[in-house]
Order: C-alpha cells, then structure tokens, then sequence
C-alpha cells in the first residue's frame, strides 16, 4: 500500500511538474473581431470557427494544459475592443488576443497587449503600422498587410493601361493606409492619383462619393475600403453607369466572400490581391472542405490566416515550454512556419509574417466550374517583395 502511495504521489508531482509553466493551468486564446457589421463575413465567427478547428488539430492541449477559445464583437469601435482586452486580461486569464478585425481596433489593443505584457496575432487587419511606428515585442501581423494587397493590384491595373486614380476611401486607419500605401505604388509606376473621397465605415449611400470619382475623369476608381463597403460601392456604381462609361474599379482589399455576395456577373474581370486560395493547391482544398462541411462557406483568408496564427502561436507555447510571453515571442520569430496558409513564411524582426501573394482575376460565369470557383491566379508575388523589409518599415524595434 505503501508504494502504492508514492507512486501515486510521483504521478500527480509529474503532471503538476509538465503543467508548471502553463499561467492558470490552461492557455486561453481571444478572438476579436467583427461579429456584426461590415466585415463580419470576412472574419466573424468564422474566424473563431477557424481557431477551434486549430485547437482541434493540434490536440486540445498544450503541455498537458487544456487550450480554450473565447470570442467577443468589438463593434468596429476601439474603445469597445479595449474595454474587452482589459477585462480578458484582468478577470479572464486570456493568454493571446488574435484576429482584430479594423486597424484602429488593432492598434489600440496591440497598445494595450504590450503594457500587460500579452502577444497579439493581427490576422485581419490592413494597417502596416502593426509592423511599423507602432510594432511592439509582443505584436505580431499576420495574413496580409495593406502594401502586399496593393502591390499585386494595383501595378496590374497600371500595367494594363489605368495609370489615372480616384479613391474611394473608408474614413479610418486601414483607408487612410491602404490609399498611401497604393498611391506609392501607382506613383513609382509612372501612374498620378487625382483625389480621394473619403467615406464614413459601414456606409450606404455612395452617390455623392461616386459622382466626385465620375467627374475626376480618372480611368481607375480604387477601393480602398473592404467588406460590405466594397461590395456596396460596386454595385451602386454599377446604377450610375461608371463603368460603362469607361471607368473601372480596382478594389484594393477584395475576399472570396466579396464576390460570392457581389455574384460573378457584377465581379467578373476584378483583379484583386489576397494572401489564399482555398482552391491553390491539394493542401489548401483539404482544410478549405474541412471548413466548408462547417461553416457552409469557404474560408477568406482572414480565417484560413487565423487557424495558421492560433497553430502557430500553440506551436511557440509548446517549444518554449511555457506560455510566458517573452519565451513565447522568441520561438515565434525562430521557428519555421510551413502550414498550408503560409508554405514556407517566415516572422521577420518586425512581427509581421512574410508569406506569398497572389494576384487573382475573377473569373466570367462562363468560366466558372461551380459554386466557389471564383478566381484565375494571375501570378504568385514572393513575400520578399510583397511587404516591406523589416529595415524600412520603420519599426523602433530592427536595429
């Protein structure tokens, strides 16, 4: 009986000894985003979905520490998405806060994070200052950038002739970001920007905004907005007749999702920029139907990038052999990451993920095959020259 006890006793010191590091006895993942408005299809609850499926995949637990997904709506509204990080952090035990959905969201609780001393995974999120003034040891970006969507786009359009712009502006971070970071591009292709309307997030009416685009005389009106806003924009400047007058729209930020809503029809000829394909290759179709049997849709990048972040991120915990945040952010810039969202990406100095894109153009409904058959990949664009080198991002972090 005696040893019994003592080998009982040794069991439960091990199992306290291999959980010792994990904070609270499990590791906790946030998913904040959208749940609710313009770009809750792009992200929403599928996202979270995504986050379980990774749990999931990589075993339930962590260091024999059970791994758990909690999730909020932080409205599009920053002040709502700090509230929602500060009572995670402060009564809830949440670990890592990912997804983001909306810039100035991202930016407030990536702030936010590096005082509690908490890793953010932007996976959702356009803004390059994540990586840039504003990048700090534990934040992360991950997916896509607001430079590598442009840089396919719009030197494509340019390259075909639309060497005259006017944009049409979501009026917060991710617009004002996306229209700078494009007009470098437009501009070191020899292309002019002749202006800009900018427009409140979550707008319905686009006649005011779409005649100050008609009358500019531009060959391009660009996008720089996504979601429900981009799609509105097509199909209203579709009524006032813009594009059969000789104008065309080159959205900026454009998902599957998008062209699903906007229907083949109206979307066909788009080129667009987006960081997967569920439809790229063997790897990408298997989770992209593993997805679908769920959710009833195929996955927008945002929510394939969120299953590669939350894996990544359970991958760090595992190898640091904690979930300390400093040890945690170490391996996620050392370890190789070769998913199926991200083959063969790699974390720079920065936080941001470097990962291909890919430069689509929607297909006619002629071409189309079916149901989710959207895109031609025009060209894979490396992730070397889709984003920024850490150097020049104008992180304080890159020496």
């Amino acid at each position: 009986m005696k040893n019994i006890c003592i080998t009982a006793a040794l069991a439960v010191l091990a199992a306290g000894t291999a959980s010792a590091e994990i904070s609270d006895g499990r590791v906790k993942i946030g998913i904040m985003n959208d749940q609710s408005g313009p770009y809750s299809a792009l992200a929403g609850l599928g996202s979270v979905e995504a986050a379980r499926m990774a749990v999931e995949d990589f075993g339930g637990t962590v260091l024999d520490a059970p791994i758990e997904i909690v999730s909020a709506d932080h409205q599009n509204k920053a002040d709502v998405g700090s509230t929602i990080a500060r009572r995670w952090y402060d009564t809830e035990q949440v670990d890592s806060i990912m997804d983001l959905t909306t810039s100035s969201v991202a930016l407030a609780v990536q702030a936010l994070s590096a005082d509690a001393k908490k890793i953010t995974i932007a996976t959702g999120v356009g803004s390059t200052d994540l990586s840039g003034k504003a990048c700090t040891p534990y934040g992360f970006h991950w997916t896509f950038d607001n430079r590598s969507m442009s840089v396919g786009t719009a030197n494509a359009v340019v390259d075909a002739g639309g060497d005259s712009w006017y944009f049409l502006t979501a009026d917060y971070a991710f617009g004002h970001s996306l229209e700078a970071t494009a007009t470098k591009v437009i501009e070191a292709k020899g292309g002019k920007v002749l202006g800009s309307a900018r427009h409140p997030l979550n707008t319905s009416d686009y006649s005011a905004f779409l005649l100050q685009a008609q009358s500019s005389g531009a060959k391009v009106i660009g996008l720089a907005s996504a979601g429900m806003d981009s799609q509105n924009a097509i199909k209203q400047a579709a009524e006032f007749g813009l594009t059969k007058g000789g104008q065309k729209l080159a959205g900026l930020l454009m998902m599957i999702t998008d062209v699903h809503g906007l229907g083949l029809e109206a979307a066909q000829g788009l080129y667009m920029t987006e960081a997967f394909y569920w439809d790229r290759d063997d790897a990408s179709r298997a989770f992209s139907e593993r997805y679908k049997a769920r959710t009833g849709a195929m996955p927008t990048m945002i929510q394939a990038g969120t299953y590669s972040a939350v894996l990544a991120y359970l991958k760090a915990v595992a190898a640091a052999g904690t979930d300390e945040s400093d040890a945690v952010a170490a391996k996620l810039h050392e370890q190789p990451l070769d998913d199926f969202f991200a083959p063969g990406a790699r974390v720079a100095a920065n936080g941001q993920l470097i990962n291909d894109v890919y430069l689509m153009q929607v297909k006619t409904p002629e071409e189309s095959k079916g149901d989710w058959d959207y895109y031609k990949i025009i060209a894979t664009i490396p992730g070397a020259q889709a984003y920024l080198p850490a150097a020049e991002s104008g992180c304080p972090l890159v020496k």
